[in-house]
């Protein structure tokens, strides 16, 4: 059987710009999706609509979509959308610029009857690779390299807006650029222990894990 049989355009680019107010940089900019991300249960998926410009400008947008492509709604149009994760089948945490309260992380209702809501926005300052641990009681995050080259990944306690550390680990200046070794935390399929990539021991990049279970119980 011809490999293209099992092939099937589910969005196109030309549909997605025709959704939401254009930019004013869209003229001369290369369209492009990233990071599809089907929700718990299946029936929807998230992608983000990145365009680049010829001076290197780079947007944003973030959608979500049936699984068989119909439904397309535009979840975030500030043009800034990053890092995100399904909280459960109807919400969405993501990394974006608010007029609320700026650069933070928010909880996007894929339904559209809420307006996104910032979460530990007193804590969660920057940008990271976001999850929800079972539960959804925590979230997993981490961070890019602070002032002094550490990368910090944390957990975040939903219901009392505390943020715990889980460990603080330098960057060695030569892995920067493509060559970054981002932490990418993930947690074990019982919640209870943390891994993450890292180069701080001087062996290249490593995995390394975490213990969590005296933190989250």
């Amino acid at each position: 059987m011809n490999h293209s049989q099992w092939l099937r355009l589910l969005v196109s680019v030309a549909q997605v710009l025709k959704l939401g107010q254009p930019f004013a940089d869209w003229g001369q900019a290369k369209h492009y999706f990233i990071h599809l991300l089907f929700s718990p249960d299946g029936s929807r998926f998230i992608f983000l609509h990145r365009w680049r410009t010829p001076q290197k400008h780079a947007g944003t947008r973030m959608f979500t979509a049936a699984a068989d492509g119909s439904d397309i709604r535009l979840i975030d149009a500030n043009g800034m959308t990053s890092h995100f994760i399904w909280r459960d089948e109807r919400h969405i945490l993501a990394w974006s610029d608010q007029p609320s309260r700026g650069k933070r992380f928010y909880l996007f209702d894929d339904g559209g009857e809420q307006k996104p809501e910032p979460v530990g926005p007193e804590v969660m300052l920057s940008d990271g690779h976001c999850t929800y641990l079972p539960g959804n009681a925590w979230i997993l995050n981490d961070s890019y390299p602070d002032k002094q080259r550490n990368q910090n990944p944390y957990l975040y306690e939903v219901k009392s807006g505390r943020r715990v550390a889980l460990g603080h680990f330098p960057v060695p200046p030569e892995y920067s650029g493509e060559w970054r070794v981002d932490t990418h935390p993930r947690f074990s399929p019982d919640g209870k222990k943390v891994v993450i990539d890292s180069a701080h021991g001087g062996l290249g990049r490593q995995m390394y894990l975490i213990d969590i279970a005296r933190v989250v119980g």
